[in-house]
């Protein structure tokens, strides 16, 4: 199998959650550190346009969102389960919820500290239809905080009494929630937030053991090259249940619906009722096929 390759940034909360797993299944993985804000043209030229983080690369196959690319990483290294007992719906049905929770850490912590470098917000502005303006975000802090400590008793009260948020069993969803109520532990100015809740500072140490596995660095370059001298998976089968009709070869646009506005162009390769793959060519890349999964996403004909 090829390298497993990384774009991401070290201070990316969702890239933490597949950092975390890494460690968990104990992999080896190569590090390419991305710029924070645009431009990306080493990530661009993979992905044809999605820029969001983080981003995993096998050879010739690049994979977008960290739904997807836990799913890939859970098919790659089964052993141990991110799904133990059954518990893949139940993980997958808690991401509404840990979205609300990653950003009201996001807010409480950018509000209180230099979270953000400089042309951070502004970059950010531009993949959302109806952005937060800076003074709109320090309005909502009171609010947000009073909404944040309920979520936080909440998640301390699902772990008393228990090692991990599902059970006994680490679960994918231990890594959906960590990364958010981490960020709020490694920054001095809210880490008091967490003070009441002591299950939950608990829990943080036993994933913290994890560490990141075993990481090298890699350079966007060399990233380019990995895919250039690859050939992507060959393409599989349309889903017979496909309920817009889509077929192998079909050109479409592929968006996320609400958070990165920026399409993805290419031709369908294989899709089922959570993932789609589009292959696309690029100057620098060569073929590569980039997969993103069906939930959150929208997918148009052109």
């Amino acid at each position: 199998m090829s390298d497993l390759i990384l774009h991401h940034y070290w201070e990316s909360p969702y890239a933490e959650k597949i950092r975390r797993i890494f460690g968990f299944k104990k992999l080896a993985w190569r590090s390419v550190i991305i710029p924070i804000i645009m431009p990306k043209p080493d990530l661009l030229a993979l992905t044809g346009g999605y820029r969001k983080t983080p981003v995993l690369q096998i050879g010739a196959d690049v994979y977008c969102d960290t739904d997807l690319i836990a799913r890939v990483l859970d098919t790659i290294a089964p052993d141990p389960p991110l799904f133990p007992d059954d518990c893949y719906g139940q993980c997958y049905m808690l991401g509404p919820w840990q979205q609300e929770f990653f950003w009201l850490c996001v807010r409480s912590a950018g509000a209180a500290a230099p979270l953000f470098p400089p042309g951070f917000l502004e970059d950010r502005a531009t993949m959302r239809d109806n952005p937060i303006t800076r003074d709109q975000a320090i309005a909502d802090v009171p609010v947000h905080r009073e909404q944040l400590r309920a979520k936080l008793d909440f998640l301390d009260t699902q772990l008393r009494g228990r090692r991990f948020v599902l059970g006994d069993r680490i679960s994918l969803a231990d890594f959906e929630m960590f990364h958010p109520a981490n960020l709020l532990a490694k920054i001095a100015q809210v880490s008091p937030l967490l003070d009441p809740f002591p299950n939950i500072g608990r829990w943080l140490a036993r994933i913290d053991e994890l560490g990141y596995g075993d990481v090298s660095e890699m350079t966007g370059g060399e990233a380019v090259e990995a895919a250039r001298a690859a050939a992507p998976v060959p393409g599989g089968t349309v889903d017979a249940d496909e309920p817009n009709a889509l077929r192998l070869g079909d050109r479409v646009e592929v968006v996320h619906e609400s958070f990165g506005r920026d399409p993805v162009a290419g031709d369908v390769v294989s899709s089922s009722v959570h993932e789609i793959a589009i292959h696309r060519r690029d100057e620098r890349t060569g073929d590569v096929v980039v997969h993103f999964p069906r939930e959150h996403y929208r997918i148009r004909k052109i």
